[in-house]
């Protein structure tokens, strides 16, 4: 069986992955205490039949009930009881405009939390620890719903347990680093087609514009180190355990260089029967 405990941030975006979770295949159960997770377990081991691929969703609603989570962690562990941590998460700023767009009401809003930043902190600190073992780590701060559903639906429409997903992302540095990134690459020392007129308005998806950031030197001899670097590390990593690995390649506003090379490698990753998947975070900004 196949079970995903997924948590996280509230205005993160839990609802949706489920969403996409159940598109694919997993029966979902919403806001369960985890002081229940071992029990469920074992009922939808008992069950078989529907039940190879389970998702259940945990997280502050629970109150004080949720402050278990730890324990019940150790107990699925003890009991040998495989499972896997998605965690959902995104910046202050886009969880607390989230929460004033839709004018919910923050779980941990009362009289002695008086604002949303004080909330989206304390709930931070909480699961902090709960991030830190977690196996996938989606920030949302920038993908749109779609998107998301997306990022899940190819982390898990294989057996997660049969190989590490690799998840190439493109973004601008006058944006924001991605803070999810295992590894991150800085490609502003590249020749940059934002200075070409007739390139400035193109992407790193168009022809023209791929065929300029490679004809360079700086570009080639770039791409001789990095990609045998990637193909080098990507078995350390399977070795050690990790199940997904974000590989985030940077430029000045996203559109461009970086765009080209997380495609390129996407498609390098493809090519070698990895499991892989693309992001170009900024392209539309």
């Amino acid at each position: 069986m196949e079970f995903i405990i997924v948590t996280g941030l509230s205005g993160a975006g839990k609802s949706v992955a489920v969403d996409a979770m159940e598109d694919i295949g997993f029966y979902c159960v919403d806001n369960i205490p985890p002081k229940l997770i071992s029990t469920f377990y074992d009922l939808c081991q008992q069950a078989k039949e529907g039940f190879d691929r389970v998702a259940v969703v945990t997280d502050i609603r629970g109150g004080d009930m949720f402050t278990m989570l730890a324990d019940s962690l150790t107990k699925l562990k003890e009991e040998g009881k495989e499972y896997k941590i998605l965690f959902l998460d995104a910046s202050d700023l886009v969880l607390i405009n989230r929460f004033k767009e839709t004018r919910r009401k923050h779980p941990l809003f009362d009289h002695s939390l008086t604002s949303l930043e004080q909330a989206v902190q304390v709930e931070r600190g909480i699961l902090k620890a709960v991030r830190e073992v977690s196996h996938y780590i989606i920030d949302t701060s920038y993908l749109s719903p779609s998107q998301l559903k997306q990022r899940v639906a190819t982390l898990f429409l294989g057996n997660a347990s049969e190989a590490m997903v690799i998840h190439c992302v493109s973004f601008g540095f006058k944006h924001g680093a991605p803070s999810e990134a295992d590894l991150m690459f800085d490609v502003r020392c590249l020749p940059n087609p934002f200075y070409v007129p007739e390139l400035k308005k193109l992407t790193g998806l168009d022809e023209n514009v791929r065929d300029y950031v490679l004809k360079w030197e700086e570009t080639q001899g770039f791409l001789d180190r990095w990609l045998p670097l990637i193909d080098y590390m990507i078995p350390l990593y399977c070795k050690e355990g990790k199940s997904q690995l974000v590989i985030a390649i940077g430029c000045t506003g996203g559109h461009h260089r970086s765009v080209a090379l997380a495609q390129l490698l996407y498609d390098h990753l493809i090519n070698n029967g990895k499991r892989a998947s693309v992001n170009h975070r900024d392209i539309h900004k």
